[in-house]
């Protein structure tokens, strides 16, 4: 927002996609375990947010009303258009996207790398439905208002809000399973911490005027996560070739390694021309080049902080935009 705007509340585009934030069902009490992603539709939810008093201007905009367990590229490219138009309409301030909390780092991801940061993009979501007792989505949504509201959230890329933090999508992944604090930052920490009542940054944005880094993509390549085990063999490496995979991430064990059958099939891939990359199936960590793995001997890809879901995504933005070769595909994965 310009300081001329700073007097009216801001304008939000909310962009609803269903998940758990607007999931219903838990039974008459709220205790029950099993539930409807998307149940309730965009503008109850926002209904309930307006009942709060929040000083916003909220315009939802409903994408689907699905478990994010089944978004893919129909939702993507809507979300994406979506976004690019409120960028270029004066009268939005920011925008925000309610999303299922399964694949909110591979979506989060993808906006960020495709998105300029001109204007702040939040993603939020929950991990109780919103009839359940202890629900977590208003309080993420509010949180995510104030965010977007705030004048210094511009420049910091697409962002996740979510247990009362501020992620980086670049960073942010989802590392436990029901937990009401679920999601972790790696290998940076929060952007900052957020209440209804209260934001704290803990430094200044880092990527104010930055154009997008890579166009969106007219269609994604079929890019595949195959995670090793041991005492597996190349059969599943040949398995994905015979499907016609463009692109393969390895979730390797440790700092993401395999078997050597096993790393010498996924060579013989990247010798055809199938970018491959080694992430790890543990749940944090960097992986690094030549340390196990003689990367540049196999021609492979060191994934360095993403883990498996968000390598993928890199790669198949990568591989749509006609980066294939492993040194360029490295040096994507290395500007982090």
């Amino acid at each position: 927002m310009t300081d001329t705007d700073l007097s009216k509340p801001p304008r939000i585009l909310v962009l609803g996609t269903g998940g758990t934030i607007a999931g219903a069902g838990a039974g008459a009490r709220g205790t029950g375990a099993a539930y409807r992603p998307g149940g309730l539709s965009l503008d109850v939810l926002v209904g309930h947010l307006a009942a709060l008093g929040l000083e916003a201007d909220l315009h939802p905009q409903e994408i689907a009303r699905i478990g994010s367990q089944d978004i893919g590229f129909a939702e993507w490219q809507a979300l994406h258009a979506a976004c690019s138009a409120a960028n270029a309409d004066p009268a939005i301030d920011a925008v925000i996207i309610t999303h299922g909390t399964d694949t909110a780092e591979e979506t989060g991801l993808l906006l960020d790398l495709t998105l300029p940061t001109t204007k702040p993009v939040i993603l939020v979501g929950a991990m109780r439905p919103a009839d359940a007792v202890g629900a977590d989505g208003m309080r993420n949504f509010a949180n995510a208002v104030k965010v977007a509201g705030d004048p210094q959230a511009a420049g910091r890329g697409v962002m996740l809000v979510m247990g009362d933090a501020v992620l980086a999508a670049r960073d942010a992944r989802k590392a436990a399973t029901s937990a009401i604090d679920a999601f972790r930052s790696f290998p940076r920490g929060p952007l900052a911490r957020v209440t209804p009542a209260t934001l704290d940054w803990f430094g200044p944005a880092h990527r104010v005027g930055e154009a997008a880094r890579y166009a969106f993509p007219a269609a994604l390549p079929r890019t595949a996560i195959l995670t090793a085990g041991a005492g597996m063999d190349a059969l599943p490496v040949e398995a994905l070739l015979g499907i016609g995979v463009k692109g393969i991430v390895l979730a390797g064990m440790g700092q993401g390694n395999a078997p050597r059958v096993v790393l010498e099939a996924l060579s013989a891939c990247a010798a055809a021309g199938v970018p491959v990359v080694r992430a790890a199936r543990v749940d944090e960590g960097l992986v690094d080049r030549n340390v196990e793995v003689d990367d540049d001997a196999l021609g492979l890809v060191a994934a360095r902080a993403l883990g498996p879901a968000r390598a993928r995504m890199l790669l198949m933005v990568l591989i749509a935009n006609g980066i294939t070769d492993p040194r360029q595909v490295q040096a994507a994965f290395d500007a982090g």
